[in-house]
């Protein structure tokens, strides 16, 4: 036991031996500025791009209707048929009158051709023959009077069959059979929309043109030559539609009540996929982002004094970097301050590093640009006051194809 004791103080005297801060495994990203296309994306509507009333321009009662409901339509087909009696009856007593007209201005014409030869032997006198001329002129006004009417009565019944002024989707019926059409505000029968092409409409708010004004003037965005864009549109399903549009007009003014002005773009729709009225999402392709960083998402974090990402120094360790971030593109992050070209940026596995961290790189992941087509990979979970930015599901922007052929008036 003695012996036991007087060996204790060396033993507490001994410090033991400490282990090695553990290797992190991370991927990492090589920071590489390039020209990165980018597109502008907003919430649009669908509108026909003409869109007629069908009224009635007579009054009468209606017969028929010729069309169905809801089908498409051809220009010129007959859609409605008025009962054409009364301006049959009233085009055959205009002719009547044109006729008894004729007949007048046929008596003075001979009367005429008489009293001429007579006055110049002075077998009658001048006032003859002046009366006699004012009578043909009288009945050459009568005559043309009575044309005017029987072409007013043509016009009354070829208004009696109501034709459809283009090809397009026809709207149900507001009267049927047997009611009584009226030439005023209850005249309405029916609308036919157009379907191609198609106009998709969307607004940009001054707030968003601000934006861009100011990033292009600090070199951040370029657009197009003459703002001639790309237009792309993706449904409600997510599904991207096959035909690409352009813009074909937009308002010269800010709205008033709700601080935006319309951009008009235009579609073709030949199979008629495109309906009015529905919502989807437009993109605007054509815009640059030059001399850009873009990161991956998942690499950018957010802790109480902003975002920051986690860079390799020389020594192979973890360094903590703060970042200004601009707009995401796809699953991108575009960096507008705070990184170097050429320095290697942590994606995966940065939310479990503290500074000064030994890295492993493994399996390092291209700089992302415009040929990335996807950026996958899950969304690293979060550590204390440490929040990873929502991953977005869509893809990065191809290269900009033909631009358009009409400017965004801004």
């Amino acid at each position: 036991m003695l012996l036991t004791l007087l060996t204790l103080p060396g033993c507490s005297d001994q410090t033991p031996a400490t282990s090695p801060p553990p290797t992190m495994e991370v991927t990492t990203v090589t920071v590489s500025p390039s020209d990165t296309p980018v597109q502008l994306e907003f919430v649009a509507e669908t509108e026909s791009s003409r869109q007629v009333e069908i009224r009635a321009r007579v009054e009468g009662f209606l017969e028929k209707r010729l069309y169905t409901e809801g089908e498409l339509v051809k220009a010129g087909q007959k859609m409605y048929q008025m009962d054409q009696k009364p301006f049959q009856a009233a085009l055959q007593s205009a002719k009547g009158q044109l006729a008894q007209q004729e007949a007048a201005l046929a008596v003075a014409e001979a009367t005429l051709a008489r009293v001429r030869p007579l006055t110049e032997k002075n077998a009658l006198s001048k006032k003859n023959l002046d009366d006699t001329i004012g009578m043909v002129q009288q009945a050459q006004a009568a005559v043309f009077a009575a044309q005017g009417k029987v072409t007013s009565a043509e016009l009354n019944l070829s208004y009696t069959t109501l034709y459809s002024p283009l090809t397009g989707l026809s709207s149900f019926s507001k009267k049927h059979e047997g009611s009584y059409l009226s030439a005023g505000a209850d005249g309405l029968l029916t609308y036919v929309a157009q379907l191609d092409p198609i106009w998709v409409n969307f607004s940009v708010s001054e707030n968003q043109m601000l934006k861009y004004r100011g990033e292009i003037e600090h070199g951040l965005l370029r657009f197009p030559s003459r703002n001639l864009f790309e237009v792309a549109i993706t449904l409600a399903d997510g599904s991207v539609y096959p035909h690409l549009g352009r813009i074909n007009f937009s308002e010269p003014s800010f709205s008033q009540e709700t601080g935006t002005f319309l951009v008009r773009t235009l579609f073709a729709n030949p199979e008629g996929d495109l309906r009015p009225g529905q919502f989807v999402r437009v993109q605007l392709r054509g815009a640059m982002r030059p001399n850009s960083i873009l990161l991956p998402q998942r690499a950018v974090l957010q802790g109480a004094k902003g975002h920051y990402v986690w860079v390799v120094d020389g020594e192979g360790k973890a360094a903590r970097r703060e970042v200004e971030i601009g707009d995401w593109q796809g699953e991108g992050w575009f960096i507008n301050h705070g990184l170097l070209p050429g320095e290697r940026v942590v994606v995966d596995g940065a939310i479990r590093l503290s500074p000064g961290a030994i890295l492993k790189v493994v399996n390092a992941s291209a700089p992302m640009s415009a040929a990335t087509a996807v950026l996958s990979g899950p969304t690293a979970g979060a550590g204390e006051g440490d929040t990873p930015r929502s991953t977005v599901e869509n893809t990065v922007a191809p290269p900009p194809g033909p631009p358009g052929s009409t400017s965004m008036g801004q």
